[in-house]
This record gives structure tokens, sequence and C-alpha cells, in this order.
């Protein structure tokens, strides 16, 4: 039996990060939080003051032997626009800048990899940031599978279905 790992990834709103990372097969869990801020335990009032350097991130726990590290990050690719700065669609700040935080050298050596793979499917330069995890909180509970329990369809981070048929999405 392989170990559950874990890989950490800022694309915009977390609700839409963490409902897109629940729907991969082989993907355990997927938990909305920060990271990569000043301030100790943010609370999400204080992150969207733009004055803790935290960023929405999903903390997504796999299962490496029926998912990659590498795949997770293709799925990253196709979630979001990593070209635009501070910003996913209406959603502007520092809190939604696109980022990899990585937890050793090799989360850090296949998460460059993927990033110059990827360049070449992007008309702007992708702005994504690789950057040390150095600590990861989890987001108060009313932003924990936030479409599910709310009872709304997502309306960010929503994929073509080419896209959903290519990354094997798990789509009800």
């Amino acid at each position: 039996m392989s170990s559950i790992q874990r890989a950490t990834f800022g694309a915009g709103c977390f609700w839409g990060v963490e409902w897109v990372f629940r729907k991969v097969p082989g993907v355990v869990d997927a938990v909305s939080g920060y990271a990569g801020g000043q301030v100790t335990d943010p609370s999400y009032r204080q992150v969207c003051t733009g004055l803790t350097g935290h960023a929405e991130v999903v903390d997504v726990s796999f299962d490496p032997a029926t998912l990659t590290y590498e795949q997770l990050l293709d799925v990253f690719w196709a979630m979001h626009d990593p070209t635009q700065v501070d910003r996913q669609g209406p959603d502007v700040g520092e809190q939604y800048r696109s980022v990899v935080f990585v937890r050793d050298d090799e989360q850090r050596l296949a998460a460059e990899a993927s990033r110059d793979r990827a360049r070449s499917t992007f008309p702007r330069p992708i702005a994504t940031s690789i950057e040390a995890l150095d600590v990861f909180y989890a987001a108060e509970p009313y932003h924990q599978r936030y479409y599910d329990l709310n009872g709304h369809e997502p309306y960010c981070h929503v994929f073509p279905a080419d896209v959903v048929a290519k990354l094997g999405l798990v789509t009800s």
C-alpha cells in the first residue's frame, strides 16, 4: 500500500480549486486554506485585506499509486489562467495569485519542469510562482466543500468537456 502524499496549489478562489481537485480520481482529500504569508493562523477577513501575504490555496492529499504529482500539476495548469498576476477572472488581489507550494526538492523539480512544458500552451508568459511551503493553515469550516454544502453550482474553474475528458475528471 502506498502512503498518501500532499501537494498545495493556489489558482484563484479556493472554492473552485477545491471543487476541481475533489473530482480527480486518486485525490483522497482537498482542504481550502492559506499559505505563503507572514501572519500566524490568519482568518479569511485578514487574508482579504491583502496585508498578510497569504494566497488562498488548496492542500491536496493524493494516492501516488493512482495519481502522480505530475498529473496534479497538469490539472493545476488546466484549471486556471496562470498568466494573470494576482487575479483569476473577477477575483483580484494577492490572495488569488497563481502559485505552487512545494514540500521538497523533488516537488520543486517536478513543478519547474511542468511549468516549462506548460509555457508553450499559453499566449502570454506564465506568472505562477513556485515557492517552498512553510506552513498551511486550513480555512474556516464554512469554506470547506463550499459548493457542495451551499447548494451552489461552481461558477469558477469550470472546464470545457474536452478538458474534463483529457484529465479524467469525475463530473458527478
